[in-house]
């Protein structure tokens, strides 16, 4: 799996993300390119999956950028590592059920290296602390190859999710790594944690057959 980490080089926008996100999908349809981990950070944006409702904006004044996902309302900015795998399906089982709880796997397991315990929520897709919500999950797929992804709040300005029901969920509590720890680590720190464990435990979850 080749991994694209701009985390290092500062906020990447979010049309930028996503036409690079399209452009790699269809690469690895067409076998012309491998399995892609892609891990960025946004400037301040919010954005709502293609079946949310514009209902769950608290703040009237709010816009949020549709796209081709699941899930509702959410925020991206500072202080957020969002991922993107874009991982050949096709060969991986068809199963986005499968995926997506991959995806929270490798998440609670990132967490737990931190020493944050991280939980599964029943009818919730995402992971979830004793605080709040700690990280939110989203999907596309395109020709089988899966698009957008996760998102982990390391330590951004929480004050953002006052303005939404994040992900169609009221009332829902929202946390960081830096509010349940006293000392939070880096970004960088995370992202490499994240991404020596991302391909070992995709693999082994949802190892790759001949059948595409």
């Amino acid at each position: 799996m080749r991994i694209i980490d701009t985390l290092a080089n500062g906020p990447l926008a979010y049309d930028q993300a996503l036409v690079l996100q399209t452009e790699l999908a269809a690469a690895i349809a067409s076998g012309r390119e491998e399995e892609t981990l892609l891990l960025v950070e946004h400037p301040a944006i919010y954005t709502i999956g293609r079946g949310g409702k514009t209902t769950n904006f608290l703040d009237p004044s709010l816009t949020a950028e549709r796209v081709n996902r699941g899930g509702d309302v959410t925020w991206h900015g500072p202080g957020q590592m969002v991922g993107y795998p874009l991982v050949n399906l096709a060969v991986r089982g068809r199963d986005l059920h499968r995926w997506l709880r991959f995806l929270e796997e490798v998440l609670i397991a990132t967490l737990a290296l931190f020493e944050i315990t991280a939980h599964r929520q029943m009818g919730a897709t995402g992971v979830w602390t004793e605080q709040g919500k700690i990280a939110f999950i989203g999907i596309g797929v395109r020709h089988w190859v899966s698009m957008h992804g996760f998102a982990l709040n390391i330590c951004p300005d929480l004050q953002a999710y006052q303005r939404i029901n994040p992900c169609g969920i009221q009332d829902c509590p929202v946390t960081s790594m830096a509010r349940v720890l006293s000392a939070p680590p880096s970004m960088d720190d995370v992202g490499m944690e994240l991404k020596k464990m991302f391909a070992p435990l995709m693999n082994k979850r949802l190892p790759k057959s001949q059948k595409g």
